[in-house]
């Protein structure tokens, strides 16, 4: 299969369609972790459909002294990658096509959503990943979208708005990949010294304590409900050596706070060693959120939710997360 590079709107729009149309956007220096998007959108289109890579680095999303003019561009090792990943066209439009006017006068705007943790942080940022993501579903008319969830506020603020605004694209999330060593695979990793990588593996190392802890709960809080809390049973889990089990998963499932409050503190522990160590990692935040609109969940919540993290390690600033289930056994989803 030979990809071929499309520079112009009009190029896209004159280009014959078959089948399904899948489209997955970056910003370029693709890795991995976007090898395994143009590789889920090949299966989702199918031999007859389309898979679309957009790569546009969108000045939009950039806050003032953020790393625009630094941030990686490198077209034709993308075009290798996207090619070798099964995809049939890139579009790598300039910023006068996409913006033909300047600046757009409307935008989408992200709403409560896009103004907690990354919006908190960077002041505009979503309402510039909506305008351009929007302006490029317009322009590519897909039938299916896929995103990483590696970014998972901005995969929901994406979904908020295709149905909100009834777009009418299915919108797909493809979980993160990670280097051998847990760390998230991102375009900015390759910012990072040795030494600073090594400091940024706290990231994913709080999310998995967060997880450890959650998944042991869980465990005990299973096991309560197993182990009816009778006298009579008591005594027969005593001669079989069970009875602290059965004390523990009691005392568990009946401990307040409950479970997320115990999740952010071990993730939180993990967190704060990292920055003690050189150099250091300066944490953005630490969320334990409900993915409908990214709010901090209560101790007695149930349902799927996101621990979310965002630090700097130097001049670079990374963030990741991990979903998680509570209510039912299980860690992540």
């Amino acid at each position: 299969m030979t990809t071929t590079l499309l520079r112009t709107a009009a190029e896209l729009s004159a280009r014959a369609r078959t089948g399904r149309r899948a489209v997955v956007m970056t910003m370029g220096a693709l890795h991995e972790g976007h090898a395994t998007l143009i590789r889920s959108a090949r299966e989702l289109a199918g031999a007859d459909g389309e898979v679309v890579v957009t790569v546009f680095v969108n000045p939009l999303q950039f806050g003032a002294g953020e790393d625009l003019d630094r941030y990686p561009r490198t077209l034709e090792a993308d075009l290798k990658i996207a090619e070798e990943s099964g995809a049939d066209v890139v579009f790598a439009p300039s910023v006068d096509e996409v913006y033909p006017g300047g600046e757009p006068q409307v935008r989408v705007s992200a709403g409560p959503m896009g103004e907690r943790l990354e919006g908190a942080v960077r002041p505009g940022h979503f309402d510039g990943m909506l305008t351009v993501v929007a302006k490029l579903l317009h322009l590519t008319r897909p039938d299916v979208a896929l995103y990483g969830q590696k970014d998972a506020q901005q995969l929901a603020l994406i979904r908020r708005m295709v149905r909100d605004l009834n777009f009418g694209i299915e919108i797909v999330g493809v979980p993160t990949v990670r280097e051998d060593d847990g760390l998230a695979l991102s375009s900015r990793n390759r910012y990072l010294s040795p030494a600073e990588r090594r400091t940024a593996l706290a990231l994913s190392r709080a999310l998995f304590a967060g997880q450890d802890r959650h998944a042991a709960q869980e465990a005990l809080r299973a096991r309560a409900r197993e182990v009816p809390a009778t006298h009579a049973r008591a005594e027969a889990l005593s001669a079989l050596g069970e009875s602290r089990a059965a004390a523990d998963a009691h005392a568990v499932a009946k401990a307040a706070p409950g479970g997320p409050a115990a999740v952010r503190a071990a993730a939180r522990l993990v967190l704060d060693d990292a920055a003690r160590l050189t150099p250091p990692l300066v944490p953005d935040y630490l969320a334990l959120v409900d993915p409908s609109d990214f709010t901090e969940i209560d101790d007695d919540f149930t349902g799927e939710a996101v621990l979310a993290v965002a630090a700097r390690v130097g001049t670079t600033r990374l963030i990741d997360n991990i979903p998680l289930t509570f209510g039912t056994l299980g860690a992540a989803s």
